[in-house]
């Protein structure tokens, strides 16, 4: 059976990335039995703290898309972080600008694979585990990382989004 597009597109990109996991091998997207639409049912399927689940969010910052790399274990401050990048208006995107802007499913969200580059910021928190997993393109699909390849494949800004 063929790879969603979507999970070919993640894949490419990490092997173009030279991308890696914590145990310094090629970083691969796995899929899961089932969809995991949450970073606690991620956290379930992969038996791993919900913290080193890397929600893939993104916003629509003055018009312009901004892809969130954040813990699973809190919620973006929108106020707070608006400011600090200086933006007058931050909010969650529809699910079509979404799809506009990645090509993939809301809880399925992967941090490169995109149509086109889209400004990253990666939580500072993540920086806190060994390995970290993110979504794949689809939501039963995630790979293993760790918060410095997230940084570089995704030519990500450490931020305090929490």
């Amino acid at each position: 059976m063929q790879p969603h597009p979507n999970v070919r597109a993640v894949q490419d990109a990490l092997a173009g990335a030279d991308a890696r996991d914590a145990s310094g091998a090629p970083s691969a997207v796995r899929l899961l039995p089932e969809a995991v639409h949450t970073a606690a049912a991620a956290a379930d399927a992969l038996g791993v703290g919900v913290g080193q689940i890397a929600n893939s969010l993104i916003f629509e910052a003055d018009g312009a898309p901004l892809l969130v790399l954040t813990s699973g274990a809190h919620r973006v401050d929108t106020a707070g972080l608006a400011a600090s990048i200086g933006v007058t208006r931050l909010r969650r995107a529809t699910p079509e600008f979404v799809r506009d802007h990645t090509g993939q499913p809301i809880g399925g969200v992967a941090p490169l694979g995109h149509p086109r580059p889209l400004r990253t910021l990666v939580d500072t928190a993540l920086a806190a585990y060994h390995e970290i997993w993110a979504a794949g393109g689809v939501p039963q699909a995630v790979f293993p990382t760790t918060y410095t390849e997230l940084l570089r494949i995704t030519g990500g800004t450490p931020a305090e989004v929490a």
